[in-house]
C-alpha cells in the first residue's frame, strides 16, 4: 500500500553547483528544521541538509523499500540535469506506521571540505531558484539556542510493565526459544513552547559529533549506528551492541570500558549483531572484512562495543536496497530474526513507528548513507510541543530487567539532555 504526494516531474531540472564552503551545515536550517544527515563538529561538518519538497511518497507493508526504490528510479528517469538526492525514513515493521521518501527542493552537501548546492525546479525557474538559494545560504541562522521547560510522563507503558516484559523475554531466552530479542520503550516529553528543531539538532551534534544527527519529517535524533554507507563499490556498516554508562572519573571510565569488553553477556549480544550484518552483506559483497574483536566507541553519555564491517560491492545494488537487506539487524530486533520479530510483537507493547528503522539519504547513482533511527524522538504535533522519545535494549541470557531499565534510561539521556540545555 502506498500514497504519493508529489509535484509533477515533467519539466523539472536538477542543478548542482559548487558554492563557498559551509562548515556548519546545521546553521542553514531554521526553527522549523528541515532534512538533516550530519556528522562531525560544527567547524567541520560532513553530510547533507535540505529543505523544501518537490516529491514525496508514503508507504507501508513488506514491499515498502522496493516500492520506494521503484518510485525514485522513475522520478529520476524523468527529471533533467544533474544528480538529484533524496531522504528516507522507514518504519521498523511492515505496519501500521508509514515509511516515507522525500525529494527536497534545496540540498546543501559537504564532503572533504567542499560544499555543493543542489536545487530542483521547473526549467524556466531554475536559474532564479539557484540564485535565491545561494542568497539564503549566505545568511545562516545564528539563533541556535533555546531554553525549554520540559515535563516527562510514561509513554505506551509504565516502567514496571516494560520491566515485566523484559523478565518474560529472559524466561523465553532461557527456555531456548530464541537467543536474543531487543525490547524498546518510550516516554513522552511536553515543552512549554514550540521546539526550535534546528537548535535541538545543533545541541545533539555538539554533544555527539561522532554520531549522525538526523531529521526527517519530525523524526529527530543522533544515531551512533551506521547501517550502511555506499560509495561506489565501497560498502561499510558500523555495528553497535553492548552498552555501559560513561563516568566523569577517567579511571572509573576506563574500568567500565574494560568490564564491557570482558562481559560475556555483552560480547554475546555483540556477536549476534555482527553476524547478522556480515551475513546480509555477503549476498552483495566480496573481500569482506569482519574484525574478530570489537572496539570501544565512547560517546558523551555511554560506551558501546563497536565493529566496522566492510566489503567491496559485487553488484549494482543501491544504498536503499542494501539498507533493506540489512534491516532489521540483530542490534534492533534479535536472533533468530523472525522469532525475535514475533516476540517483539507479542510482548513489547507499543508501535515503534519509524524508531529503529533505516533513516538517511541517497542519490540517483545509488550512493548514500543510512543509519538506524536510534537516540531519537518523534515530534507528534504541529505546535512542536509534544515529543515521543525512544530507547531499546538487547536482551540475552544473563540480562536482568533492572540493568535493562538502567540502560534504557541512559539512552534516553541523549535526547533529554539536548532538550534541557
Amino acid at each position: 500500500m502506498s500514497t504519493t504526494v508529489a509535484s509533477p516531474v515533467h519539466n523539472l531540472v536538477v542543478r548542482t553547483v559548487a558554492i563557498a564552503d559551509c562548515p556548519d551545515l546545521l546553521s542553514l536550517l531554521g526553527p522549523e528544521g528541515g532534512l538533516s544527515w550530519v556528522t562531525g563538529p560544527s567547524s567541520d561538518h560532513s553530510g547533507i541538509v535540505a529543505w523544501g519538497e518537490v516529491g514525496r511518497i508514503e508507504l507501508e507493508g513488506p514491499e515498502r523499500v522496493s516500492r520506494a526504490q521503484r518510485w525514485w528510479s522513475q522520478w529520476c528517469a524523468q527529471a533533467q540535469g544533474d544528480e538529484p538526492v533524496a531522504f528516507a525514513s522507514f518504519a521498523f515493521a511492515t505496519g501500521p506506521a508509514s515509511s516515507l521518501l522525500i525529494i527536497p527542493q534545496v540540498a546543501v552537501r559537504r564532503a572533504h571540505g567542499k560544499t555543493t548546492l543542489t536545487v530542483v525546479a521547473s526549467a524556466p525557474d531554475i536559474e532564479h531558484r539557484v540564485e535565491e538559494a545561494i542568497a539564503s545560504i549566505s545568511q545562516p541562522h545564528i539563533n541556535q539556542k533555546q531554553e525549554l521547560t520540559v515535563t516527562y510522563s510514561d509513554g505506551s507503558r509504565s516502567v514496571e510493565a516494560w520491566q515485566a516484559s523484559v523478565d518474560t523475554a529472559i524466561e523465553r531466552i532461557n527456555s531456548g526459544e530464541l537467543d536474543k530479542v531487543v525490547l524498546a520503550r518510550d516516554i513522552i516529553a511536553n515543552t512549554n513552547e514550540s521546539l526550535n528543531i534546528s537548535a535541538l539538532l545543533t545541541r545533539l551534534n555538539e554533544r555527539f559529533p561522532e554520531c549522525w544527527t538526523f531529521s526527517v519529517d519530525g523524526l529527530v535524533g543522533a544515531t551512533p549506528e551506521l547501517l550502511i554507507r555506499r560509495q561506489g563499490e565501497r560498502v561499510m556498516s558500523r555495528v553497535l551492541a553492548g552498552t555501559v554508562r560513561r563516568s566523569s572519573d577517567e579511571d572509573r571510565d576506563g574500568a567500565l570500558a574494560a568490564a564491557l569488553m570482558g562481559s560475556d553477556k555483552d560480547q554475546e549480544e555483540h556477536t549476534y549483531a555482527v553476524q547478522s550484518v556480515a551475513e546480509a552483506l555477503a549476498n552483495h559483497c566480496t573481500d569482506m572484512d569482519v574484525p574478530s574483536e570489537p572496539f570501544i566507541l565512547r560517546l558523551a553519555n555511554v560506551q558501546h562495543l563497536a565493529t566496522d564491517v566492510t566489503g567491496q560491492l559485487a553488484d549494482a545494488t543501491p544504498a536503499l536496497a542494501l539498507a533493506a537487506s540489512l534491516h532489521p539487524t540483530a542490534a534492533v530486533c534479535g536472533t533468530p530474526t523472525e522469532r525475535a520479530k514475533q516476540v517483539i510483537k507479542e510482548i513489547e507493547g507499543m508501535d515503534r513507528g519509524r524508531y529503529s528503522g533505516p533513516v538517511g539519504w541517497f542519490d540517483s547513482r545509488g550512493d548514500g548513507e543510512f543509519g538506524i533511527a536510534l537516540r531519537c524522538a518523534l515530534i507528534e504535533n504541529s505546535q512542536r510541543t509534544t515529543l515521543r522519545l525512544f530507547a531499546g535494549c538487547g536482551i540475552v541470557a544473563g540480562s536482568t530487567s533492572e540493568s535493562e531499565v538502567a540502560e534504557s534510561n541512559a539512552k534516553f539521556g541523549a535526547m533529554r539532555d539536548a532538550l534541557s540545555n
